[in-house]
């Protein structure tokens, strides 16, 4: 009996090994069949530029991890991206404020929309879907009222962010990275991260074992906004400017980010490292199909495939755990 237990305690901690492994060996497989079909693809510029244009990817599958891990969702991400590239943009063009002034507005833009977010759900017990696809619509109608639908060009008011780098690598993917790991971390080693998967995996049984659920669920929501508005800083400083439609789309990519990454959209179970990988997966593809010659609907298509894959591979794997434990 303490040696079988034992052996499931050695799976156990290679588990999250064999996990990230698996999505090395996917990424490795989508990289040596892109340098086969374009010579332009495996060269350093090409991957450069692909890191320095995934930061904010990274930082909102930083937060959907987490939201995903308690069984919530999050639809409101990009809609909160605009906002607070909006609020940024508005007092650096329009009201003259300092720099840091801008930046920590637009940060308590987000935090406050992933607050609000967090309060309503736990307040009225609504289904997260709804309540983050209503703030979807408040936020990004909030942006249109700040940006009046047009563009703020911001120019080296904010442009110089994403020119501070250390050798070719921008800051921001070093802060988005750095960021990523702490996610991780926290998801490991502290109570936090444990009281969110035993939320995710049964939250009755989390509530009646002495967790503050309600606490937790709205710590989560509130830190995937935060983290968007620190994406928005990212993707405003790289655009040099606040676009009304800013993070159109970024709630999908991000849940497919993060689904192909292996978190459950069941809740439960999920890594924050697993995400960067679905993160360079969809990155990657998306480079590849464009340097290959495939059309938009053609990568959309294929895109829609790999992540419909991905949750039937999580089916499976939820379905071979379950079995394991039983």
């Amino acid at each position: 009996m303490n040696t079988n237990s034992a052996k499931k305690s050695d799976r156990s901690y290679l588990k999250p090994l064999v996990d990230s492994l698996g999505m090395f060996l996917v990424l490795a497989a989508l990289i040596a069949f892109f340098s086969v079909k374009s010579p332009n693809f495996l060269t350093a510029t090409n991957f450069l530029a692909l890191a320095n244009q995934i930061p904010a990817a990274i930082l909102i599958a930083v937060g959907m991890t987490y939201v995903l891990i308690i069984a919530g969702i999050d639809l409101s991400v990009g809609s909160m991206v605009g906002l607070s590239g909006a609020v940024i943009g508005i007092l650096l063009d329009r009201l003259g404020a300092p720099l840091p002034v801008a930046i920590i507005a637009g940060l308590l833009a987000g935090l406050l929309c992933g607050l609000v977010n967090g309060m309503v759900i736990v307040r009225w017990s609504l289904p997260p879907f709804i309540v983050t696809l209503g703030m979807l619509e408040v936020a990004r109608g909030g942006t249109f009222l700040l940006t009046q639908t047009r563009t703020i060009y911001l120019g080296s008011k904010i442009g110089g962010i994403a020119d501070v780098g250390v050798g070719n690598i921008s800051t921001l993917f070093i802060l988005a990275i750095v960021i990523a790991v702490v996610a991780q971390l926290v998801l490991d080693k502290s109570r936090f991260g444990r009281y969110m998967i035993a939320i995710g995996t049964n939250e009755k049984a989390a509530y009646l074992s002495g967790i503050n659920t309600s606490h937790i669920k709205l710590a989560v929501y509130s830190i995937s906004g935060l983290l968007c508005a620190l994406a928005a800083l990212v993707n405003t400083a790289r655009m040099e400017s606040a676009n009304p439609n800013a993070g159109t789309g970024f709630e999908l990519e991000a849940i497919a980010a993060v689904v192909i990454g292996g978190t459950s959209l069941m809740g439960g179970r999920g890594s924050v490292v697993n995400s960067l990988f679905g993160v360079a997966i969809m990155a990657i593809l998306s480079s590849g199909l464009s340097q290959i010659g495939a059309e938009e609907a053609t990568k959309r298509m294929i895109t829609g495939c790999v992540i419909v894959l991905a949750v039937i591979l999580d089916y499976y794997r939820t379905k071979m755990t379950s079995k394991q434990q039983g």
